[in-house]
């Protein structure tokens, strides 16, 4: 039996919206994913905190306010700074098409734009925990 896979979703800065965050977690739990939602207004040192301790599989970031670019590699970096860096980093919200190759560049894992199928994250985190556990086991 294959264990349970664990996603923190975090919201990371001011934004005070999160609808998209909700519907993700519930469609991750309805796939069987275990889900820690840490509520609004996150600062990226307790994002961090929260996976380690946690012991997440992977971090995804939910962002409306327009500071992606600055929240979400600062994630990626303090995960590295705690030795944790392991931990993939995903993205949502509602971010440019132009901040995508960035945020990629940065460390981000994959970014999901509004619209896109719950199914399909859901199937990008297993492909993404799979391909993390085949490489710890080279």
């Amino acid at each position: 039996m294959k264990r349970t896979i664990r996603v923190l979703i975090a919201k990371p800065g001011l934004d005070g919206h999160d609808r998209g965050a909700l519907i993700i977690a519930q469609a991750l739990r309805d796939e069987g994913m275990e889900v820690i939602y840490t509520g609004l207004r996150q600062t990226p040192e307790q994002i961090v905190a929260q996976a380690i301790q946690e012991d997440v599989d992977v971090v995804g970031l939910s962002c409306l306010s327009g500071a992606h670019n600055e929240l979400f590699p600062e994630v990626v970096r303090l995960l590295k700074e705690q030795g944790a860096g392991d931990i993939p980093v995903i993205a949502g919200g509602v971010i440019p098409q132009k901040d995508v190759e960035f945020l990629k560049q940065q460390g981000i894992a994959e970014v999901f734009t509004p619209g896109t199928p719950t199914k399909q994250t859901a199937d990008f985190i297993r492909k993404l925990v799979a391909e993390k556990e085949r490489q710890q086991h080279e």
